[in-house]
């Protein structure tokens, strides 16, 4: 049994996957696995996509996989409780996980609402919690968040919030632990196209999608090397970094009026 665990949720999605091929190109991270001191634990919803997941990795490594929802508190549980009896401490969490929902607040049902909100902030939380509880020395915590969490965004209320939501406890996190050598990195991308709905949404927002969607392989990289130095927060892109400056003069009202036009006639449901 390895001393200590790297911990990717979200494993299975587009960004998991480039976590997991970008550990190749990190020379302690890679040495650790390599040498059985450091295992890969990988979790997401679909047992079966994690096991073909885990058969396609292509690097040697101890790697243990299990099903978790992250919105659910029984399945957390049995996670966090599968993951204890391993006794390893935690290397590094990487929390990629989240549910991408976006339409009008009225359409939501209770259900949806709930899922959105534990999936993307009570669920990293719960994660960052037995991290922190069972944190190797120097252990860094990645949390993804994303640009839309800056701004209130109408028609994207939910998730705007929640992501704003986990960008703050980030934060402040960070400097909890400072003291106990354990870094909080928050990522802040922007869109990145992977499926196939979502490059359909980045090609409908034309010149300005194009120009703030970056790749989930670059994401990762760069979500690294934030942690590795120790940033607090990193924002994904020239341009996504650009708007922030840019926009921090304008009043939110008319912020808010800029988004409300360029999202209002989009809607999509978590997958």
């Amino acid at each position: 049994m390895a001393e200590n665990c790297i911990i990717i949720t979200g494993a299975t999605g587009y960004l998991g996957k480039a976590f997991i091929n970008e550990l190749i190109y990190s020379k302690e991270l890679k040495s650790g696995l390599e040498s059985g001191e450091t295992s890969l634990v990988l979790t997401g919803r679909s047992e079966e996509k994690l096991t073909a997941l885990k058969s396609g990795i292509p690097f040697r490594a101890e790697i243990f996989t299990k099903a978790m929802d992250l919105s659910s508190e029984v399945s957390r549980g049995e996670f966090f409780e599968a993951l204890s009896a391993r006794g390893e401490r935690v290397k590094m969490l990487i929390n990629v996980a989240g549910a991408d929902i976006q339409k009008p607040f009225e359409n939501y049902t209770q259900e949806k609402l709930l899922f959105q909100c534990r999936a993307n902030f009570e669920g990293a939380a719960a994660m960052c919690l037995y991290a922190v509880q069972h944190a190797a020395k120097k252990a860094k915590i990645i949390n993804i968040s994303s640009v839309s969490g800056i701004y209130p965004m109408p028609y994207f209320a939910v998730y705007s919030a929640t992501k704003g939501a986990l960008t703050s406890f980030s934060q402040a996190l960070s400097r909890e632990v400072k003291k106990r050598g354990i870094t909080v990195t928050v990522i802040l991308p922007g869109a990145m196209p992977t499926r196939e709905d979502v490059r359909e949404q980045i090609r409908g927002q034309k010149a300005w999608g194009k120009l703030a969607a970056e790749p989930p392989s670059l994401v990762a990289r760069k979500s690294l090397r934030a942690a590795e130095k120790g940033k607090r927060k990193a924002i994904i892109g020239f341009w996504n970094k650009l708007m922030n400056a840019a926009t921090k003069p304008l009043p939110l009202s008319l912020k808010m009026k800029f988004i409300e036009k360029r999202w209002s006639k989009i809607s999509k449901d978590a997958f």
